[in-house]
């Protein structure tokens, strides 16, 4: 398998350097590991915020949305300011290094939420379709996207030296390949009738439904998780990586303490619009994809 990491020197981070866009639009991880000494680091009096039991139990991370709510941490309005500034500044941080990698999306981007990751992934308990030990691409059931991207940037801010460990699989093509064959047929009333009910925040497309079924279909896929093309890295304290995560494989093995940055993209926007997992997608269904 052609390697998918890709290795950045944050001081030679440019405005819009050619193979580092293709790279990303092809599906590989963009890795820079001196992120934190060009980039985003807690301050000093952030370290107090370092310890799992300042997550709600009842929220999986703590997130900042795109209006500034702060939801899912513990604790009074001092620990409250400090964290929304701690995950605020990742953010300017985050989309500052988006804008000199890929200047063309700009006023594009359509803000999702940022998050600070305190809990061990190694110790969470979940169900297999929610499990992101296993490798996969993103897709969520109640919130259908229609083909929009999934562009995420990752730091690892653990204090003690632990890495965040991934394993990257294979192309996004190569996995609607050996998947596709299997996936159920898209059918409209059902569709409609998720929607009705509430299942799904807006209608469930067929291009929502495929990507939901590869989701679902590589993790069940035990002998795949076990054999697929794949790679294990660490990314380690201080590092930034960047992928659009409903095209690259991916599974979180271990790790504690970081922090992501989601934001989408209309696929009509990227410099490469057949690299897309909705063009993919349509070119091997043989139809339009909607």
């Amino acid at each position: 398998m052609e390697n998918q990491i890709v290795e950045i020197d944050m001081a030679k981070v440019g405005h819009g350097n050619p193979a580092w866009i293709a790279a990303l639009e092809a599906g590989k991880v963009l890795y820079f590991p001196n992120f934190a000494e060009h980039g985003f680091k807690p301050q000093k009096e952030e370290l107090a915020l370092f310890r799992e039991d300042i997550r709600d139990p009842k929220s999986r991370n703590i997130s900042l949305d795109s209006s500034g709510a702060l939801k899912g941490a513990l604790g009074g309005d001092d620990v409250q300011t400090m964290m929304a500034g701690m995950i605020g500044r990742f953010r300017a941080e985050a989309e500052g290094l988006l804008g000199n990698l890929v200047p063309r999306y700009g006023e594009h981007l359509r803000r999702g939420a940022v998050s600070f990751r305190p809990s061990k992934v190694e110790t969470r308990v979940q169900s297999w379709r929610a499990d992101d030990r296993r490798i996969h691409v993103d897709a969520f059931p109640s919130r259908p996207n229609r083909g929009e991207r999934l562009l995420r940037v990752f730091t690892n801010v653990n204090l003690e030296g632990a890495p965040r460990v991934w394993r990257v699989g294979e192309p996004f093509e190569d996995v609607a390949k050996r998947f596709l064959p299997r996936v159920k047929k898209y059918v409209p009333w059902q569709a409609k009738a998720l929607n009705a009910l509430g299942i799904t925040k807006s209608l469930r497309s067929e291009y929502d439904h495929l990507m939901l079924q590869l989701h679902d279909a590589m993790k069940a896929d035990l002998d795949y998780q076990k054999n697929a093309p794949q790679v294990t890295f660490n990314f380690p304290p201080g590092c930034a990586w960047v992928c659009f995560s409903d095209q690259t494989s991916h599974g979180v093995m271990a790790g504690q303490y970081m922090m992501e940055h989601t934001l989408q993209l209309s696929p009509m926007q990227q410099y490469d619009k057949d690299a897309s997992p909705l063009a993919i997608l349509t070119r091997l269904q043989g139809h339009a994809i909607v």
